[in-house]
């Protein structure tokens, strides 16, 4: 598969950078739609072994309070490599950034964006 960097909750110009620091790195940058959330994040990433999940008129769609970026079928370097790019090039801070595991590419979006919520608000309580 190939590498892939997913970005959630981005403006387009936030977007446009993002696409512009990583594009030496030719790996694939997809912003993702609000009506796609509810998809697993590796069946968004490009793994065809999951399926798509289907939409039905219940479902309320918000979006996201922070940005979200998931990383897909990269090396432990090849994330490093992604972090810099994006410090050279001067692009904010990202608080919600996970990597794509064999446990979470089949989890929905709101569940890795809920994850890494956690996660956040446990860090920042442990530095209080």
């Amino acid at each position: 598969m190939k590498e892939t960097i997913l970005l959630f909750g981005f403006d387009q110009k936030k977007a446009g950078e993002v696409k512009r620091a990583l594009l030496p790195l030719k790996m694939k940058v997809k912003v993702v739609d609000l009506q796609d959330y509810i998809q697993p994040v590796g069946y968004l990433a490009g793994n065809k072994e999951i399926p798509e999940n289907e939409r039905t008129e219940e479902m309320e769609i918000k979006e996201f309070e922070q940005e979200m970026m998931v990383m897909a079928w990269l090396s432990s370097a090849q994330v490093d490599q992604v972090l810099m790019a994006m410090r050279k090039q001067g692009i904010g801070r990202i608080n919600y950034k996970a990597v794509i595991t064999q446990h979470n590419q089949f989890w929905d979006c709101r569940t890795l964006y809920e994850e890494l919520k956690k996660e956040n608000e446990m860090l920042h309580e442990k530095m209080l």
